[in-house]
């Protein structure tokens, strides 16, 4: 006879019981797989600089996170900002050339969360979920971010995090 598994969690101020079988649990502990080409993607831009940033979506049907879109090494912050949905939530990661004061050029990489207001809220619970174990997978990342709005990672934003 199949192993019963009951799983207790919080959300909010909310407490449930959920029941699933075995076989579900694992997937359900580690969140979405990550597409190959994530990973792919984000080393070209940490390596080879080939892109200024990087767009994930998780595609909730084949359960996992993809490269939705991904920038030219010339695109500007505002390009690739234009380029986040107004209404539904994505990771990113964007390459930011800086000046030091002391006139040296430098790059971070930076990890966005973009998890919109005007998000579904089951949109923003599997983007919440999943996002540790998905940025584990890039290897290179310097600073994070979590923004809701615009105003939250505006290029002031960016370079005051930067340094």
């Amino acid at each position: 006879m199949a192993s019963q598994t009951y799983t207790f969690f919080s959300i909010g101020a909310l407490d449930f019981l959920h029941h699933s079988p075995p076989e579900f649990m694992a997937n359900a502990a580690s969140g979405m797989a990550v597409h190959d080409e994530c990973k792919l993607k984000f080393m070209d831009l940490k390596a080879k600089r080939t892109h200024r940033f990087i767009i994930y979506k998780i595609e909730e049907k084949q359960k996992q996170v993809m490269v939705e879109k991904f920038g030219e090494p010339a695109q500007t912050y505002d390009e690739f900002t234009a380029c986040l949905p107004d209404n539904e939530c994505r990771y990113a990661v964007f390459d930011y050339d800086f000046l030091t004061p002391e006139g040296v050029q430098k790059s971070r990489i930076f990890f966005i969360a973009w998890s919109p207001d005007t998000a579904r809220v089951r949109n923003k619970m599997i983007y919440a979920s999943s996002k540790d174990r998905f940025k584990r997978e890039l290897d290179g990342i310097q600073v994070e971010l979590q923004a809701t709005d615009a105003s939250e990672m505006g290029l002031d934003v960016i370079k005051s995090r930067a340094n």
